[in-house]
């Protein structure tokens, strides 16, 4: 298990006090993996950011904007979080205040298909499947 930076698990733990309305009900339909089984955690420190949600498994971060980032400041802003995070190996989609009040379902759909796209694929051959992936060979007729 990775040790946490003190001051990172503080200020999330502040995050995740002070989650605003849409956050709270995004994460009410994330929660005990009720989403294709995905377990998703809040306010996850990466590098210098705190991603809204994040689930760990398939490198999914899921953002919530509110009013504050339709600023040219803001946008910019979101623009250099979303490309570092995608420098080490994160998919992150944003949602508005306003998908999460207004079309909940359409929200959860897209992140159903998302963690579809991302979910760990099975073997592609015998020795990515480890030891033994078929049962021993049997003798001629099944014996």
């Amino acid at each position: 298990m990775r040790s946490a930076d003190p001051k990172s698990t503080l200020r999330a733990r502040k995050l995740r006090r002070e989650s605003t309305g849409a956050e709270n009900k995004l994460w009410s339909a994330l929660r005990g993996r009720q989403i294709e089984g995905a377990k998703f955690v809040r306010q996850e420190p990466i590098g210098p950011y705190f991603a809204d949600f994040l689930c760990r498994a398939t490198k999914l971060v899921i953002e919530i904007d509110g009013a504050t980032h339709e600023t040219p400041e803001e946008r910019r802003s979101d623009q250099r979080r979303t490309s570092f995070l995608n420098q080490v190996g994160y998919r992150v989609i944003r949602f508005s205040n306003a998908d999460i009040y207004e079309s909940l379902d359409h929200t959860i759909e897209t992140i159903r298909s998302l963690l579809a796209e991302r979910a760990p694929h099975p073997p592609t051959s015998l020795r990515e499947a480890g030891p033994n992936p078929l049962p021993a060979p049997q003798g001629e007729g099944g014996k």
